[in-house]
């Protein structure tokens, strides 16, 4: 694995836009392409609880005075393992035959475009780890930001340098820059990026955005930089998944 600091007034352009999706609402002529979209998000594992028939449980919240069906899309096998376990002890008969299943994110993403065109549609909520929101505070508020509050499911990645270009990494003879669900995962890669780049050490700095402003971004902009953007699973979810397809 090689590192790069990927410079240009391109990557950005990425940034503010990933920070609030507003910024890029008038650019939807330039999305990236719906499969290609999806393509990207297809190696992410998510986790989705369903009902004794297969269905996705839809859950029914309050919006301000208007009810609201909700799907729930957890970022972490263990949260959607513990909902299901409140729901034995809340709603005993659903609750036996709810169970979690692993989906990719790309399938999410194609479930909720089908969803959106539809009325009285249920609404797919992310769950992220709390810890890793709590993580996501500490980043703002060393950078600078006085936030109590995180919304979304936060994505964690590093910039470096004078200017605070991001950084990349070269595999497979492609530049990718990783953005992370989890911080500790990324702070891995960080650590390896010191050791090779010493005199660059000293400029790191962790950024964290929003998965839901990230997707908007990807349907409403077009540039080679978020073309080289990866998404980078919690290694507790891949093994999660390897450990259900291993024969037993």
């Amino acid at each position: 694995m090689r590192f790069r600091v990927r410079q240009g007034a391109a990557f950005a352009l990425i940034g503010s836009a990933i920070v609030g999706s507003a910024c890029v609402s008038r650019l939807q002529a330039q999305a990236l392409p719906p499969d290609q979209i999806v393509q990207k998000l297809e190696p992410v594992p998510v986790f989705m609880v369903i009902d004794g028939k297969g269905a996705p449980l839809v859950a029914t919240v309050m919006d301000g005075n208007k009810k609201q069906a909700v799907i729930g899309i957890f970022i972490r096998d263990k949260d959607a393992e513990g909902f299901v376990n409140q729901l034995k002890t809340k709603n005993p008969d659903l609750g036996k035959l709810a169970k979690v299943i692993p989906v990719s994110l790309g399938k999410v993403y194609q479930l909720e475009q089908t969803h959106e065109s539809k009325p009285d549609a249920p609404t797919f909520i992310y769950v992220p780890e709390q810890q890793d929101v709590k993580s996501a505070l500490a980043v703002l508020q060393q950078n600078g930001q006085k936030v109590n509050k995180f919304n979304g499911t936060p994505l964690f990645v590093a910039k470096t340098g004078k200017d605070k270009d991001y950084l990349s990494v070269r595999q497979n003879n492609q530049e990718e820059i990783p953005f992370f669900f989890s911080e500790n995962e990324l702070q891995n890669l960080v650590e390896r990026f010191k050791q090779q780049k010493p005199n660059l050490a000293s400029s790191v700095t962790i950024e964290v955005v929003s998965l839901e402003d990230l997707l908007q971004t990807l349907k409403t902009r077009n540039t080679a930089g978020l073309n080289e953007v990866v998404l980078i699973p919690p290694q507790e979810s891949i093994d999660y998944v390897r450990s259900l397809q291993s024969p037993q």
